[in-house]
């Protein structure tokens, strides 16, 4: 009887179904551990996950078009047909908020997964190598970090010109300096461990040794990095959007129409100027919790708190 029978394969495939639900039994375990043990974090995360359902659903949620004009009902407050009111040329601000949230959260989300990502890649080899190599890094590190992330973000936002992509390239960047330094120190304390010290006697090359035996030890700081990071890229793509500098009108995000209302009179309406800011501020505090909700669970210093 070969490997290729029937027989071998209808008594194998009980074995492959079954190692299906255990997988997802793990991760259901994991959610309800983390629920359990911090109850205050998964209720944010609950919600950043809805504003994210809300970003992809947003032309069946959204009531009307956002870039559709009303001009009988223009600067018009909340009322029943407007539940966030009306800007100065008549489009739902409750549209654009929901449609804004798409290009606020693609932005805050490429840019903190490519500039995290990067600069641990970075923090990884320089860690891990050291010498002249790491010298020289941690200097370019040092001269991206005594840059303001907004300047430094307006900066290279004005260079590259205005564009969702350049927005993103231009958030990243600030975004490199965090991740290097913090998965430096981590492969700083790893590679000195004694299983590292045994893969490197028994003649592991470097990428293997960095690849198998360092960096899937990375994997929790990265997501802490990531999640904690995102709030900070949602305030600095708003922040350029509201000056003027970020992904050009007519798309809408939170940034540009918080800038759209200084044109609406001397004194903003206030509709326009609450429900979008409320908007940023609610999307902050759900990913900066959650990561701080992830960092105690995965922090082995912090779970005794956590059980108490």
């Amino acid at each position: 009887m070969t490997a290729t029978d029937p027989e071998i394969a209808l008594d194998a495939s009980p074995i492959v179904a079954a190692a299906e639900p255990s997988r997802w039994r793990r991760v259901g375990r994991g959610l309800r551990t983390f629920i359990r043990r911090a109850p205050f974090s998964a209720f944010w995360g609950g919600l950043a996950a809805a504003i994210l359902l809300m970003a992809i659903a947003a032309p069946v949620l959204a009531p009307y078009e956002p870039l559709k004009s009303d001009f009988r009902a223009m600067t018009k407050p909340p009322d029943e047909k407007h539940v966030f009111g009306t800007d100065q040329i008549g489009r739902d601000t409750l549209s654009r908020i929901i449609y804004g949230s798409r290009a606020s959260l693609t932005v805050a989300i490429g840019a903190v997964l490519f500039g995290t990502t990067l600069g641990a890649l970075w923090g990884l080899a320089c860690g891990y190598f050291g010498g002249r190599f790491d010298i020289a890094s941690q200097r370019i590190i040092e001269f991206l970090q005594s840059f303001p992330d907004l300047i430094l973000a307006m900066a290279i936002a004005m260079a590259l010109g205005a564009g969702l992509g350049t927005v993103i390239v231009a958030i990243a960047i600030t975004r490199i300096p965090f991740g290097g330094r913090v998965i430096r120190a981590v492969v700083l304390s790893l590679k000195e461990m004694s299983y590292v010290e045994a893969a490197r006697g028994l003649g592991a090359s470097h990428l293997r040794m960095m690849a198998r035996h360092i960096l899937p030890q990375c994997i929790a700081p990265y997501l802490i990095l990531a999640t904690t990071h995102l709030g900070v890229a949602i305030i600095i793509e708003a922040s350029l959007g509201f000056l003027g500098v970020g992904i050009p009108p007519p798309t809408p995000t939170w940034g540009n129409m918080l800038a759209d209302s200084l044109n609406a009179g001397l004194v903003p309406p206030w509709w326009l100027v609450l429900f979008p800011g409320c908007a940023i501020t609610i999307t902050v505090l759900a990913f900066s919790l959650l990561g701080d909700g992830i960092r105690d669970l995965v922090d082995p210093r912090l779970r005794g708190a956590l059980r108490q």
